[in-house]
């Protein structure tokens, strides 16, 4: 058969005419499924010969799995090839559209099919994390006594959404992002497969790229763009090219859950190369964020928040700078206000680092749980009635500003805590001008330089 330049104007495809045996409208990642564990694209630790997926395999006993990833890395497609390979039955069902009296019927099932063929039954449960704590706790005793092989797939971190019971009988497995070059790999075999285009079109290697690219990891939505470029190209009857695939697909999505684990894990990837001193990696999570329809607000929060934690006095401006950057977004808007968010991140991140201000804070906390509610020396009290300054209120107290320098040693801390001291300014930025202000009103009795604090 002549292969088309994808695609020439010729006869119009039809997906009966492009799937061969295929059903009339089933969709390419459903036809190009993996068929077993070597076509599963993206991850080799899991399927290569000491893979864990094919040990398990080889021994032909399947446990209960988690399987946690992101979207189109072959999580579902793993269950069902695992369950083939393992000769166990199947029992597929979706935590968003079933309930309890789903299950039941399912386990009931499942115990027939053990009496009367001794075949066991893989239970799969995708999106496992939308069950709620009581349909996860329904399957803990068919799980225990083996009446079912749980495998559930979820995008979300199983530690906070699987309760510990359910999760103490399985095994976790962790899927990756699939990579560029798998994707492609992916794509080319949906191009010369029967299950896929029946090798009837070309497309060259920068569409294929450009593709792989856009899909970001996302084997299954590589997979659709390829089939919406293609129907799209037929109809326009021009060749599928890396610009005609930018004039389709105009925006690139990227993998991100604004209450899942990207969101977090950006936040922290953000959070920490602010405190490591790099600019170039703190721009870039914030531009990640960003671009994938984070709130401006909830990058500036953590801004702030850093300019206190991670920077404190080392620089005391920079909290001054993280937070103009908040009154000048909102007053600028999109896109020009991401500009002020842009030179804060920058500020931050380049700014001497000093983490003295938030452990005052814990170890004066600390005494304050501790210690209770310890009375306010009497001579800190003010006196406003002849009744308070006849029990002694505010008695021996110094006013400061009698003094030279505008300071006087006293005691400021209530009884037991006296010696107490908080605050440990680092030997860096601004704050190593605070450490020698300090030590030369109070001396190195109080704020003497300690070794773990010198840098």
């Amino acid at each position: 058969m002549k292969k088309q330049n994808l695609f020439s104007p010729a006869e119009p495809s039809t997906p009966e005419s492009d799937t061969g045996k295929n059903k009339a409208g089933t969709p390419l990642p459903y036809r190009m499924r993996p068929r077993n564990l070597h076509e599963l694209a993206g991850q080799p630790e899991l399927t290569g010969k000491r893979g864990l997926l094919q040990r398990i395999a080889d021994s032909g006993n399947l446990p209960s799995l988690i399987f946690w990833g992101p979207p189109g890395s072959g999580k579902t497609s793993a269950a069902f090839i695992m369950a083939d390979i393992c000769e166990y039955e199947m029992s597929s069902i979706s935590a968003v559209a079933s309930g309890v009296k789903d299950m039941k019927e399912a386990v009931k099932r499942a115990q027939n099919e053990r009496r009367e063929s001794g075949r066991k039954t893989v239970f799969f449960v995708d999106e496992i994390h939308r069950f709620h704590k009581g349909q996860q706790s329904f399957l803990l005793p068919y799980v225990e006594d083996g009446t079912i092989t749980l495998i559930g797939a979820t995008t979300e971190n199983p530690s906070f959404e699987v309760i510990a019971p359910l999760l103490s009988r399985c095994q976790v497995i962790s899927f990756n992002k699939v990579s560029q070059d798998d994707i492609k790999s992916l794509l080319y075999r949906a191009l010369v497969d029967e299950r896929g285009f029946h090798g009837k079109y070309e497309v060259d290697d920068d569409a294929l790229t450009f593709l792989a690219r856009i899909a970001d990891g996302d084997a299954r939505q590589a997979l659709n763009f390829l089939e919406i470029a293609q129907r799209m190209a037929v109809s326009e009857k021009v060749p599928l090219t890396k610009e005609f695939l930018k004039s389709v697909f105009s925006k690139k999505t990227f993998l991100y859950d604004k209450s899942g684990d990207e969101h977090y894990n950006m936040l922290s990837a953000y959070h920490k190369s602010l405190r490591g001193s790099d600019p170039d990696a703190a721009v870039y999570w914030m531009n990640r964020m960003l671009e994938a329809g984070e709130h401006p607000h909830t990058v500036l929060r953590r801004l702030v928040a850093c300019a206190s934690e991670d920077v404190g006095n080392a620089d005391p401006r920079a909290l001054l700078v993280a937070v103009a950057a908040k009154e000048a977004y909102d007053f600028l808007g999109e896109p020009e206000g991401r500009l002020a968010l842009s030179q804060a991140t920058l500020y931050v991140a380049s700014a001497p680092k000093s983490n003295a201000s938030c452990q005052a804070l814990n170890r004066s906390r600390a005494d304050v749980k501790k210690r209770g509610s310890l009375p306010v020396p009497i001579h800190l009290r003010n006196a406003p009635t002849q009744l308070m300054e006849n029990e002694g209120f505010g008695k021996g107290y110094q006013y400061a500003h009698d003094f030279p320098r505008g300071f006087v040693e006293q005691v400021f801390l209530p009884q037991g805590l006296e010696k107490a001291v908080y605050y440990h300014p680092v030997d860096r930025g601004y704050e190593k001008m605070i450490g020698q202000w300090l030590r030369s009103l109070w001396g190195v009795r109080k704020y003497k330089k300690r070794k773990d604090q010198i840098h």
